[in-house]
């Protein structure tokens, strides 16, 4: 008995040993598996976008140098996945230059994406793209994981190059993108003549390093989201070497077109000095401020486009508006520019811009604003006062940036001192930039940007042609009769069609009275050239008295009370004979109004009338013919008169 209780007691022991024992073991299997490992945040490079990454949403640390302009960012806010992580984080405002840990999270692909320029970065317009991502602060939401290795859509590694270890990545499936079959050869550079398609650009030499993802040339795709692709074949530029690089071609399938920034849309022309006083290094750090005007314009053709002139003894065309329509094909150009040499006849270029560069032929808009940039080492060695005056009053606003202007002791060499503000638009400072040496002159970059998209003060686009209401003030009285008054609206529309017509430009209405009086219509009623004459020409003959104080009565109530404030206000009165009321009351309350009024007297018009009608001083203001069929002779004198009254005003 006693032998089987202690054999008991030895088997209970040994079970709770066991016990004891298994506990310990599955506490420690438990500890094990609650001890999470520690979150690391996975480091990218600045050229890294985020259509590279397939997580949905993940945390990442930016190194600093973001900032710079090669790491392209497409958007504002909301950025097209084209766009590099950091890059959008330093323009969104998350991110300084200095870099740092951000939050990513992707999200449906836009309609639209704006171009903005913010906390040091130019974001670029983009029509359309699949997929977005938003910025946000490192703040992990509560319940989600963030990864700590991230997996790419390529078999490259970008982050390696931060020294970060990844495991292999995935390839992912693109929807409505297309994977060519490439087979690298050896063999000779093909004859440019042999190829028809478009190339892949060099890079530009002036950036101190080179993105491992060159923007490639944009323009021999169709876009993605159209199902197809046009077959791509590689040019001499990539077959100098003897063989196209793989990871060159496949950044051809996703690279966004551009249709620039609409905020901007501007006609620019870049006089630049090719002058022998330059010299050649000054000439190159020229074409670089030139490189980094364009990258910041966000060039295209729903934006800026432009154009350069180079001047030296003559000038000439480099390339016009319509040669490059995105600005990587444009810097590509820029980079091409050879120095011409000779003087620095800049009075000579601006006479040829005016003439020659801002045409339909060479691809100017029309709606867009005309703008020339002027860039001169020193001074000119020719007078650009006069050709610049006619540029001006052509409708082009002149820049001026003077690098390295003359010092005192030389200034006696200038030909025509204070020549900048005898050239510009404007003598505010608004367009004049004083350099003071080139090495600076890249500062200049964002002001420039800044002011020449600013077409609400771009005022030298404003002519005598596109920026008045027009009132006709018809006499329809009896003694005009049915004949003369077709005369009378021949001559009307003669003056018409020598203004540009629109809604943002000039506008036309048209008042007809005897001893009533009646609106045939209004500045707001027709906004094209066509449809105003020919509502010049639907204008009935009314017949009676000749009430010409009434007449100007009315017009200002009923047709320039509806006139923009931002418009100059011009009455051209036409009459055949003397009043019947008083037309003095009248005349003066439209001069005290600021309308600027012509009187056109026919026939039996009283002259001492038409003078109190007429605007002072009432020489250039009134005009008297002794039949209406002589009526057409004064429209080009009516003309210059509008213009130079207009181009007389202070330039301040």
């Amino acid at each position: 008995m006693g032998i089987a209780v202690l054999t008991m007691k030895a088997s209970i022991i040994e079970v709770l040993v066991v016990l004891l024992v298994t506990g310990i073991y599955s506490t420690n299997i438990l500890t094990k598996k609650v001890k999470r490992p520690k979150f690391t945040v996975p480091r990218i490079n600045c050229d890294v976008k985020a259509g590279k990454i397939i997580n949905p949403e993940f945390m990442v640390k930016c190194p600093a140098g973001c900032q710079d302009p090669k790491y392209h960012v497409y958007g504002t806010g909301v950025y097209a996945s084209y766009s590099s992580v950091c890059g959008a984080a330093v323009h969104s405002g998350v991110l300084d230059n200095s870099g740092g840990k951000i939050l990513i999270r992707k999200v449906a692909g836009q309609s639209g994406y704006k171009g903005t320029y913010s906390n040091g970065v130019q974001s670029l317009s983009l029509p359309r793209w699949r997929e977005s991502f938003i910025v946000s602060e490192s703040k992990p939401q509560k319940g989600v994981t963030y990864p700590s290795t991230l997996t790419y859509s390529s078999s490259k590694n970008p982050a390696a190059r931060a020294d970060e270890t990844t495991k292999d990545y995935e390839k992912s499936s693109i929807p409505a993108t297309t994977t060519w079959p490439i087979t690298l050869t050896q063999g000779p550079a093909i004859p440019v003549a042999e190829v028809t398609h478009r190339v892949l650009p060099k890079p530009f030499p002036f950036a101190a390093t080179v993105t491992s993802s060159p923007r490639p040339h944009p323009m021999g795709l169709r876009s993605q989201e159209m199902g197809e692709m046009d077959v791509w074949k590689p040019g001499p530029a990539l077959l100098d070497s003897g063989f196209v690089p793989k990871e060159e071609l496949s950044t051809q399938s996703s690279e966004p077109v551009s249709q620039g920034d609409p905020n901007c849309k501007v006609d620019l022309s870049f006089l630049i000095d090719g002058s022998s006083s330059i010299g050649k290094r000054r000439f190159q750090i020229q074409k670089q401020f030139l490189a980094d005007v364009v990258q910041a314009l966000d060039i295209g053709p729903a934006g800026p486009l432009m154009g350069i002139v180079q001047y030296g003894d003559n000038p000439a065309t480099q390339f016009n508006l319509k040669t490059h329509m995105n600005s990587q094909d444009l810097k590509t150009a820029i980079e091409k520019i050879t120095q011409r040499g000779g003087l620095s006849n800049v009075g000579r270029a601006i006479s040829f811009v005016t003439k020659n560069f801002f045409s339909k032929a060479n691809g100017n808009r029309g709606g867009a604003p005309n703008v020339a940039v002027v860039m001169v080492d020193g001074w000119p060695t020719d007078k650009v006062e006069e050709t610049a005056r006619v540029a001006r009053e052509s409708g082009i606003n002149i820049f001026f940036i003077t690098i390295e202007g003359a010092a005192e002791k030389e200034k006696q060499y200038v030909l025509e001192p204070n020549f900048a503000n005898k050239a510009v638009c404007r003598t505010n400072g608004f367009y004049s930039f004083n350099v003071q040496s080139w090495l600076s002159l890249h500062k200049t970059v964002q002001p420039l940007v800044k002011r020449v998209c600013d077409t609400d003060r771009l005022t030298c686009s404003k002519t005598c042609l596109n920026s008045a209401d027009i009132g006709f003030v018809i006499d329809g009285s009896s003694s005009v009769g049915t004949g003369n008054f077709r005369t009378v609206l021949q001559f009307v529309a003669n003056i018409s069609k020598e203004f540009e017509i629109s809604d943002t430009d000039t506008r036309i209405g048209a008042v007809q009275y005897t001893y009533e009086q009646r609106l045939e219509f209004g500045f707001d009623k027709h906004s094209t050239k066509t449809d105003v004459l020919s509502a010049i020409k639907r204008v009935g003959y009314w017949s009676g008295g000749t009430s010409t104080g009434a007449a100007i009565q009315y017009a200002l109530e009923q047709l320039f009370k509806k006139s923009k404030p931002n418009k100059r206000k011009l009455m051209i009165l036409i009459t055949d004979g003397k009043s019947y009321d008083d037309v003095r009351i009248p005349a003066i309350a439209a001069h005290q109004k600021g309308v600027i009024t012509y009187a056109i007297g026919v026939a039996w018009a009283a002259q001492d009338e038409l003078e109190v009608i007429a605007t002072h001083p009432a020489r250039d203001h009134s005009f008297f013919v002794e039949e209406f069929d002589n009526l057409y002779k004064s429209v080009p004198r009516i003309i210059q008169n509008i213009c130079t009254e207009f181009n007389s005003q202070p330039r301040n």
